[in-house]
């Protein structure tokens, strides 16, 4: 098997299971035109966070790392009536054309996307909380303290989701000089070691190589 197979396998699924419209295919346009990096997620992993919002009943949700805003889009089209979502991106050029894919999408209304690096946004948050789903996408150096103030913004039942943390299979490489690798590494661990969560790790393959993600849930 090879990237040539994965990604036929995710079109023939896409066609027939992944309704992508002008806004969410415009996105991805409008993102490649500004510069920005192809790190989106791929057309059923943004089907896969909407369900899973959409299962879990999310009125709140918390994403870490806007990028275009396409996943965004995916997870604020899962929320009912007088829902939100709360974005935060570090990045100006991306918070630009996020914010004009996301009012391209009709939903400027119920997504909030706040500019500056996470760390410093993240404690202005603690008045807004609980949210009920948090999808972790940014730098992954980040991600232990991420992971922290995930908990601190969460509730019993509440899920976390972090993606990109296979790294084409560097994570289990325990030496490695990568900070993006030790950064999941640790994010696993203490999610591991964490009496309030219980979860698990999907290796997955595709349009966007080979990667995965953890999905944790808040017990406690």
């Amino acid at each position: 098997m090879d990237q040539q197979t994965w990604t036929a396998v995710d079109a023939y699924f896409d066609g027939l299971l992944v309704d992508e419209d002008e806004a969410l295919t415009g996105a991805v346009t409008d993102s490649v035109a500004a510069g920005l990096p192809a790190h989106q997620v791929a057309p059923n992993q943004g089907k896969l966070l909407n369900l899973l919002a959409r299962i879990h009943g999310a009125r709140r949700i918390l994403e870490i790392g806007t990028l275009g805003g396409y996943s965004t889009i995916w997870l604020a089209r899962a929320l009912p009536d007088g829902g939100e979502l709360v974005t935060l991106e570090v990045d100006e050029v991306c918070a630009d054309v996020a914010a004009a894919n996301i009012a391209r999408a009709g939903l400027d209304d119920v997504v909030d996307i706040r500019r500056g690096p996470a760390l410093d946004l993240l404690p202005g948050l603690a008045g807004s909380a609980p949210f009920d789903l948090v999808f972790i996408d940014a730098d992954k150096p980040s991600n232990p303290a991420y992971l922290a103030w995930a908990l601190r913004l969460t509730r019993p039942g509440s899920v976390i989701i972090g993606d990109n943390v296979v790294r084409e299979g560097a994570v289990v490489d325990g030496s490695s000089a990568d900070p993006r690798v030790q950064g999941v590494r640790r994010f696993a661990e203490l999610i591991a070691e964490h009496p309030r969560l219980t979860a698990t790790a999907l290796q997955t393959v595709g349009s966007k190589g080979y990667d995965g993600l953890v999905l944790a849930l808040v017990t406690d």
